[in-house]
């Protein structure tokens, strides 16, 4: 088990081996895994963001997607940014120290995001706090919590927001005093003149493994909401929500143009779904998706366990990094580091999902009516599958699941 944790934590992304192969064979490679013969044009790094990176020891990325030009519209044109980083101090320091240490790392990678360009940033699930939900444990974690649209990270991010002119969305963990001081994984969408828009809370919420999320929260009630910025229409898919399709699809519905799934999730549980789900909801929904997570191992002070026969352990396990954005053509930009905080950049334009549209027909060809139907008959008491049955088998066989 060592030997496979150490092998893992030393591959920095799968585009580092991918490198290694023959041009002719890794354009191959590409079309088959990120949907491009050959790799996104690179976006420049100027050199203010260099320094930054080299200072702070932290990865760039920007890419951009192509998208041929129309006769009658103008571009759309947005620099979309994702941050993945790893806590900074250890979970036993002081609840403010942990926080101010996360703000101020964070603050200079959003000088970075500034500086390439980006008009709308989102950071990763919970990015105010290590992921502390394994441990099932209320103090000191719940002191975390704050108000989404008053609390000190709304108000730190809504100075740079409009000392950037930049949409943020940043997911935290939410204290709703007005009712009952509940908690709640919530995105906060801050607008580019640093005005609070708006929040969506999670509406998925694991039981698996180490994921002991309900400890603390419950689903989100808001349904599926879609926030129409100055750059684009943006809905924000909580982590577990990218394993749901349907959570994905209202999005679509409501209009969304750019979805942010982000998220917190560890190596042995989720990476070989990582580079497929968010690229099936670009295609299926035709939007731009960005899937967004953690990296680091964090260790809590006490052990705990899960219900799963695992013994006692204080870490929940390798948050992995490999941030990407999949588009409405199925392709997809490499990843950020698995094991390096990181800001990846990416160059879109928006006039690319009509286009896509008008290409495969998948609104068109949707039927609504035919899964409304299906959908309200399976919510009801008295719902029957809709099975056909081989009469030639026996009843036994029939009534065999």
């Amino acid at each position: 088990l060592i030997k496979l944790i150490d092998v893992s934590l030393s591959m920095d992304s799968l585009e580092s081996y991918l490198s290694e192969l023959p041009e002719e064979k890794l354009s191959e490679v590409r079309r088959v895994l990120y949907g491009v013969e050959k790799e996104q044009d690179s976006l420049e790094i100027p050199e203010d963001v260099k320094q930054l990176q080299e200072e702070n020891d932290f990865e760039v990325k920007g890419f951009k997607v192509d998208c041929p030009k129309e006769q009658l519209r103008d571009p759309r044109i947005v620099r979309v940014g994702v941050i993945q980083n790893a806590v900074i101090l250890p979970t036993t320091d002081p609840i403010l120290d942990q926080y101010e240490a996360i703000e101020a790392r964070i603050e200079i990678m959003i000088k970075a995001a500034a500086s390439m360009g980006v008009n709308v940033l989102c950071l990763q699930e919970a990015w105010t706090c290590p992921f502390f939900f394994c441990t099932r444990e209320r103090y000191p974690w719940s002191e975390f919590g704050e108000d989404a649209k008053t609390g000190r990270s709304t108000k730190f991010l809504s100075k740079l927001a409009k000392k950037y002119n930049m949409v943020i969305v940043s997911p935290i963990l939410e204290r709703d005093e007005a009712h009952g001081d509940t908690l709640h994984n919530t995105a906060v969408i801050i607008g580019n003149n640093g005005n609070y828009i708006g929040k969506h809370r999670k509406n998925h919420i694991p039981r698996v493994g180490d994921f002991n999320e309900s400890t603390y929260y419950m689903e989100g009630e808001d349904g599926h909401p879609v926030f129409n910025t100055q750059f684009g229409k943006i809905g924000v898919n909580i982590c577990y929500g990218r394993h749901h399709p349907l959570n994905w699809y209202m999005f679509g519905v409501n209009g969304a143009e750019i979805v942010f799934n982000p998220s917190a999730t560890v190596g042995g549980l989720s990476e070989p779904l990582w580079g497929i789900e968010a690229r099936n909801a670009a295609i299926a929904n035709n939007y731009y998706a960005f899937a967004i997570n953690r990296v680091g191992t964090e260790e809590f002070p006490n052990e705990f366990t899960s219900g799963n026969g695992k013994p006692a352990h204080k870490d929940f396990g390798h948050f992995y990094g490999s941030s990407y954005c999949a588009c409405p053509d199925g392709s997809r930009t490499p990843g950020l580091s698995r094991v390096r905080d990181g800001l990846l950049v990416v160059e879109v334009d928006l006039n690319l999902r009509r286009q896509i549209k008008d290409k495969w027909c998948f609104a068109m060809t949707g039927r609504l009516p035919l899964y409304r139907d299906s959908f309200i008959a399976a919510c009801q008491d008295d719902f029957q599958p809709q099975q056909i049955h081989d009469p030639s088998l026996s009843n036994n066989n029939n009534n065999n699941n």
